[in-house]
């Protein structure tokens, strides 16, 4: 009967022992309540408390965590009724806090973020909404973690997952980037023609100042060929003159067989003369020519010669008559 008793009060002490030992598992916080006021917390690991003086309170997850935030209708500022759903990823710090200044925490994480996302994006135009997001993630993780603050818990980012506006914003968002791309491709095409008149008329104005330099060297070269034409014709009228002082009667047929090829020449150039009939013999132009060959004799010879008689006018050789005759 001892023996008995002896196994039973063993038997007693063995689960009281094992009652008494707590294994908290890693990424976890058990809080110790004593007669149900907390007195501290379990670390992971080993844990010794006397049951029945001590009992697990809360198990507190100290691993990061997420809540989904189904998806709601929210009005924006300018009247446009979106839908928006989005992810809450958090972290609890102090587990006592967690456990204890505030019910069903995920509850109220969940309820706190929905109606500050309602108030953020309420405050916005729908344009800003879909544009802004980073700003919108932003408003909401500083505004929520302020708030759970005080119930030990960090949330580490709000992430807006979706928003859709209804099916005619949407449509009219469409005709909209259309309208604003064709604009850009007016705009552009608009542009390019622009650059393309401003090159070619760039071009013209490059080509036509081209154009007037060489007028300008033309005009410089021709001018430059007058000047020697009249340097030379000076030289002549010099050496003419310089003859005539020593007695050559013929170097005024200089000028006379000038002005007589000049005036042959226009009537060979005059468009509307077909037969040309020479008022003066031939024999005169060839003895003037020949006087102006003796007259060029004489001005490139040092000492003046005696002028040569004209040749006799040639004979013209009748129809009947031999060549050798």
């Amino acid at each position: 009967m001892a023996l008995i008793l002896s196994a039973i009060v063993v038997a007693l002490v063995l689960f009281y022992l094992m009652t008494s030992i707590k294994i908290v598992r890693q990424g976890y916080q058990y809080t110790i309540e004593h007669f149900g006021r907390f007195t501290t917390t379990a670390r992971p690991g080993f844990n010794f408390y006397p049951a029945f003086f001590y009992r697990v309170g809360r198990k507190i997850n100290m691993m990061e965590q997420v809540i989904d935030i189904p998806g709601q209708e929210i009005i924006t500022k300018d009247n446009a009724m979106v839908a928006v759903d989005g992810v809450v990823f958090f972290q609890v710090l102090d587990a006592a806090k967690a456990a204890y200044e505030v019910s069903e925490l995920y509850v109220a994480i969940l309820q706190l973020t929905t109606t500050n996302l309602r108030t953020v994006m309420g405050s916005m135009d729908l344009d800003e909404t879909l544009s802004k997001r980073d700003e919108i993630n932003a408003r909401l993780l500083a505004v929520v973690d302020h708030a759970t603050t005080a119930w030990g818990v960090k949330i580490t980012r709000v992430e807006v997952k979706d928003i859709r506006p209804p099916a005619d914003i949407v449509n009219a968002m469409g005709r909209q980037m259309k309208a604003e791309r064709e604009k850009r491709a007016n705009i552009l095409e608009a542009e390019g023609s622009r650059a393309s008149e401003i090159l070619r008329a760039e071009g013209q104005k490059q080509s036509k100042i081209l154009e007037a330099e060489g007028r300008r060297e033309a005009a410089y070269r021709d001018a430059e060929a007058r000047e020697r034409s009249a340097e030379a014709e000076a030289k002549a009228t010099e050496l003419v003159s310089v003859a005539i002082e020593q007695g050559s009667a013929q170097s005024l047929n200089y000028f006379i067989a000038q002005k007589y090829v000049e005036a042959i020449g226009k009537f060979a150039t005059s468009p509307n003369a077909k037969t040309i009939l020479f008022p003066v013999e031939a024999t005169q132009l060839i003895g003037t020519l020949g006087g102006i060959g003796e007259l060029a004799k004489q001005a490139l010879s040092d000492a003046p010669t005696a002028p040569t008689p004209p040749a006799p006018p040639a004979r013209v050789r009748g129809p009947f008559e031999q060549s050798g005759q």
